[in-house]
């Protein structure tokens, strides 16, 4: 059983973690797999997401039953597409324990209870996540070559 928590300044040392470890971000390796986050950087992205994210983004890591951090869940609306983007990431550790199916469930209730009618995510062609979405009521928008656009009505 998974909970949502909002994180505290001080705990964006899992998040920092969990963008620098090669297996939880294999799926990103379509976009060039790590991300480097100093901790200079932590200030204007806790501010944007967390402080000030003016009812346009939600972030929360997902603790499981002892009380860990298992991961992330979080949506915003991108103006270029002009859709709100789902965000899930399970730290590697924690995969293929059912967390990803939870967080993907809590994921779209906290939108729909937000006001959110429709989520969507962009994942790489050949990240097996998409059966994961398939399977939790997405649907397939488009493709590319690089990428399968999946949608869900709330």
């Amino acid at each position: 059983m998974l909970t949502l928590y909002e994180p505290k300044y001080e705990d964006l040392w899992f998040r920092q973690m969990m963008l620098a470890d090669e297996d939880t971000m294999s799926y990103n390796h379509a976009w060039g797999g790590t991300i480097p986050w100093p901790e200079d950087k932590w200030s204007g992205w806790y501010n944007y997401w967390i402080a000030c994210n003016e009812d346009k983004r939600y972030y929360r890591y997902l603790k499981n039953e002892d009380g860990q951090f298992v991961g992330e869940i979080a949506y915003h609306y991108d103006a270029e597409t002009q859709h709100e983007i789902a965000d899930v990431i399970i730290y590697s550790k924690y995969r293929r324990k059912g967390y990803g199916s939870e967080a993907l469930d809590l994921l779209c209730f906290v939108a729909k209870n937000n006001g959110i009618s429709v989520l969507y995510d962009d994942i790489a062609i050949d990240n097996p996540a998409i059966t994961l979405f398939l399977k939790h009521g997405f649907v397939e928008e488009y493709r590319t070559e690089e990428k399968i656009i999946l949608k869900k009505e709330l």
